[in-house]
């Protein structure tokens, strides 16, 4: 049986939290670096590059936040493991490219990426109930539905957070109390990997601390990247905005008749006329995902929290799909949607479903 994600409440200043998470979350904190621990192994890296390469996103991000930092050693010492093996979960994707670089292999893209991802908001003029809606499918690791958590931050200093994350990350999706919510979508080009930014759960963690909509829009949109990615903010108070982000430079799609939906390519004029799309390759089912997803909901009479999930759950082109059930990866391990998040964020709940092609379960965690 697929089990729920376990919920992490902590609180406190940032290495009392982390250590309140890696405590609560020790085993499947111990399933991420097991997951993850390899790769630079398998790279056959030196102990003298790892260590290089770990203590240059140290610095990134000290630079960024050092309450980040604090509390990664505080998930660390809580969990049991080594500081690297909590910042390698939370900067696998740039840390891999920047081993690859130094292996001189020709693309810097981990091989094993498998990230698909299809997002959407449906705004509170196109809801039944007048409230904003935001979803999302993870696709990734089928195995790390066994090694995902939700966690819930009490914040001192600002909106407290409700994220869902792989164990000993610090944010990926998720809504705070300020009615601020956020996912992201996978994406490539050409400028990838060619300058050493922050890492991509960071900017997330960060726009989701911000208790105004333009702050996080801020952080978003110019904090410099190592790779590209695609984010989708929201605010309950009614508004939507996409940023396709390069690692330098970021490009904007607005809701069209109060929906807004993305996958894995680049959509918006001004990216495809400055960046070459480069993520066909890895997700070419993205080039229908999001038009079924779009599809699904215009057609829907009643937008509501399970028309979203309906439109998550569509099935065309299977096991290439927007619910993608576990299948082999283009490399050996297999693919599939872990989770499916779907946020409310004016009532501050997520609704999330391990495994949705297989388990139609969901749980919903609160913030209150």
């Amino acid at each position: 049986m697929t089990q729920p994600f376990p919920l992490i409440e902590i609180s406190g200043a940032p290495l009392a939290r982390g250590r309140q998470y890696g405590e609560q979350a020790r085993a499947r904190i111990h399933a991420s670096v097991a997951i993850y621990g390899d790769q630079l192994d398998s790279l056959h890296i030196s102990q003298t590059q790892r260590s290089d390469l770990i203590e240059s996103f140290t610095s990134i991000i000290h630079h960024f936040d050092a309450d980040y930092l604090e509390e990664m050693r505080g998930i660390a010492e809580g969990a049991g493991v080594s500081l690297e093996a909590i910042i390698m979960i939370n900067a696998r994707t740039e840390v891999i490219a920047q081993a690859r670089r130094l292996k001189e292999i020709a693309d810097p893209h981990d091989s094993t990426i498998k990230d698909g991802c299809s997002g959407a908001v449906i705004l509170p003029e196109r809801s039944a109930h007048g409230k904003l809606i935001h979803g999302q499918n993870w696709d990734w690791r089928a195995e790390c539905a066994e090694s995902s958590v939700v966690v819930k931050i009490r914040r001192e200093d600002g909106p407290d957070v409700l994220t869902f994350v792989e164990a000993g990350g610090l944010g990926r999706s998720g809504l705070n109390s300020a009615g601020i919510a956020i996912t992201a979508n996978y994406l490539r080009c050409e400028r990838d990997y060619m300058q050493r930014g922050v890492p991509l759960s960071l900017i997330r963690r960060k726009a989701l601390e911000q208790q105004h909509m333009a702050l996080a829009m801020r952080v978003v949109a110019t904090t410099p990247k190592s790779c590209s990615n695609n984010m989708i903010l929201s605010t309950k108070a009614g508004f939507a905005i996409d940023f396709e982000c390069a690692p330098d430079e970021s490009f904007t799609l607005y809701p069209q008749d109060g929906l807004l939906v993305h996958a894995n390519h680049w959509e918006s004029l001004a990216a495809r006329c400055k960046v070459r799309e480069e993520g066909v390759e890895a997700s070419p089912d993205s080039l229908y995902r999001s038009w079924r997803v779009s599809k699904r909901l215009a057609e829907s009479a009643q937008l509501d929290e399970d028309a979203m999930k309906a439109a998550f759950f569509d099935d065309f082109g299977s096991p290439y799909s927007v619910c993608r059930p576990p299948r082999p990866g283009f490399s050996s391990d297999l693919s599939a949607t872990v989770a499916m998040i779907v946020m409310t964020p004016a009532d501050g709940v997520m609704d999330v479903a391990p495994l949705p092609a297989i388990n139609k379960t969901f749980t919903r965690y609160a913030l209150d």
